[in-house]
């Protein structure tokens, strides 16, 4: 799979007493989870590669991934 520059937003929640991950380039309520931090990671991959492949195979356009820009420091 090529290599794609997609978020992966994690957060612990208290509530659900896990990792929460979030991919928010594909949609505001596409998450996944995990007990650990890894588990989390590993989850977020997973449905990543999933989104990708789905995409790519019903022929839909890919999302444009968010990109960082840090600030210049004069």
């Amino acid at each position: 799979m090529k290599n794609q520059k997609y978020t992966m937003l994690i957060q612990w929640s208290n509530e659900d007493d896990c990792f929460v991950v979030n991919l928010p380039e594909w949609s505001e309520f596409c998450h996944t989870h995990g007990d650990s931090y890894e588990e989390a990671v590993k989850n977020g991959q997973e449905l990543l590669n999933f989104l990708i492949e789905s995409a790519i195979e019903s022929q839909e356009e890919l999302p444009i991934p968010k990109t960082f820009s840090a600030l210049s420091v004069a």
